[in-house]
């Protein structure tokens, strides 16, 4: 349970600029402690980001999974089902799916007495807001500023970016027209999601590769796993191979051709190109100057409470350069509004942005959490590691599905455990008791101890801590 200083305070005026996970959060934790909020969006409330690109991206995802699913009735006992993609209902259920979700965020914001205004805010001094709306501006006097601009994708010099032919990510969800053969740009969280995802639609996929393995940043062990499946999905990888161009032909005879080329010669010829290559902060026009707030690269310089150089601003999401996840702007969020208004004068946890979990929504899932088993000896720590398949569960042999593992990483002294990986069915979720063991320093025997349901996928786990 929270508690509150016992010296009195007069209400802070809290003025948060960018609805996404995190300025939302902000917002109804610092209504509910007392303050009186604002929150200026310019966009959608819940965030581009989240409500634009994640959301629908999981969505689409979720109908091509059954869509394979129904491709593999009969090994499940069933007969052949023929699956055709409706393109036109699928775009309606993600509209539908977004507009659910904002309506729910703006109406809690509304219940907690947050003034929601639509309109662009930019910081005018150190304790002052300019919003321009479509009627004008008005300026807004705060004792506490949030920035939680968020991110837009990177777009290099080199990539013709029409909306059609040539796609961001945001561009894609879902795209215009359902890709015939599709060319991913960027092997990394976001791009594996976009090939499985049109894979599963029946479009062909090249993925561009940069280094010599899809998920670079990932174990190896978990991203050879992903690089079989796309292989026997019929996806080509082009690995060791950068783009630097880009070129779309109106000419050619069987319709329009985009074609991407590569530092090392190879071209990837395609109906549809899509840019996967990471994303930029939205600060520009946002003022950090004239507030005094330092940055880099964009992105604004916090510590560990997210608080930048000038103390009673904050940054949140995707604009603090920490992790750009949505569970991590929610947590920034709420902590920010503690901090704010004065919750944390005491010793507090701080947020251990080593100890998020992490989840990729391919086909099988991946997730992972903490120290990662390749991290440990590049730093040439001592760790216990160990894996089980989920061919030994009997209810991943139920689903037939039984790909993929359970990877944990402890401590030898102690057994607490450090991190693991998970790949296979349900991953995203599973992950979730590792990420609670990381967290409060659980041991390998607190898993092993634990009455899993039988039959369930989350057997693996105790069978993996023993």
């Amino acid at each position: 349970m929270i508690k509150r200083d016992s010296q009195t305070r007069a209400v802070k005026r809290v003025v948060i600029i960018g609805g996404g996970p995190a300025g939302t959060n902000c917002a109804t934790h610092a209504a509910r402690l007392g303050a009186d909020v604002t929150l200026i969006e310019s966009d959608i409330v819940g965030g581009a980001a989240h409500l634009l690109d994640c959301i629908p991206s999981k969505a689409m995802i979720a109908t091509g999974g059954a869509m394979s699913m129904m491709n593999k009735a009969t090994a499940m006992g069933l007969a052949k089902v023929d699956v055709v993609l409706d393109f036109e209902a699928l775009r309606t259920r993600i509209a539908d799916i977004e507009g659910r979700l904002e309506s729910s965020v703006t109406s809690l914001l509304s219940s907690q007495g947050v003034r929601l205004i639509e309109g662009r805010g930019s910081l005018v001094s150190a304790n002052e807001v300019e919003v321009a709306t479509e009627t004008g501006t008005e300026t807004i006097e705060a004792d506490v500023i949030v920035l939680s601009t968020g991110s837009r994708p990177r777009v290099p010099d080199w990539a013709p970016v029409d909306g059609v032919r040539v796609l961001t990510t945001r561009d894609a969800y879902p795209p215009p027209e359902l890709p015939k053969h599709l060319v991913v740009i960027g092997s990394g969280v976001t791009g594996v999601e976009f090939v499985h995802m049109f894979n599963s639609f029946g479009s062909d996929v090249t993925l561009i590769v940069s280094r010599q393995q899809v998920l670079p940043d990932k174990d190896p062990e978990v991203a050879s796993v992903l690089e079989k499946s796309f292989l026997e999905r019929g996806v080509r990888l082009y690995k060791g191979a950068r783009a630097e161009a880009i070129e779309v032909d109106e000419t050619a005879e069987n319709g329009r051709q985009v074609r991407v080329l590569c530092d090392d010669g190879r071209i990837a010829t395609g109906s549809h190109v899509l840019l996967a290559i990471g994303s930029i902060p939205n600060s520009d026009g946002l003022g950090l100057d004239k507030a005094g707030v330092e940055s880099e690269w964009g992105y604004v310089t916090v510590d560990h409470n997210c608080k930048s150089s000038v103390g009673h601003i904050y940054a949140a999401g995707d604009l603090s350069g920490k992790l750009p996840l949505s569970s991590v702007a929610s947590m920034q969020g709420r902590k920010i509004a503690e901090h704010a208004m004065g919750l944390h004068a005491a010793p507090h946890r701080h947020l251990d942005y080593d100890k998020a979990a992490s989840a990729i929504f391919t086909d099988p899932e991946i997730a992972d959490v903490g120290l990662a088993e390749a991290d440990a000896f590049a730093e040439g720590r001592k760790i216990r590691v160990t894996k089980v398949p989920f061919s030994v569960s009997a209810k991943a042999l139920i689903n037939n599905d039984p790909r993929g593992f359970v990877k944990i990483v402890s401590d030898p002294a102690t057994g607490v455990v450090m991190g693991g990986s998970i790949v296979g069915r349900h991953a995203a979720e599973l992950i979730s008791v590792l990420a609670l063991a990381v967290t409060a320093g659980l041991t390998v025997t607190d898993l092993v101890e634990s009455l899993f349901v039988h039959p369930a996928l989350a057997e693996v786990l105790g069978e993996a801590a023993e």
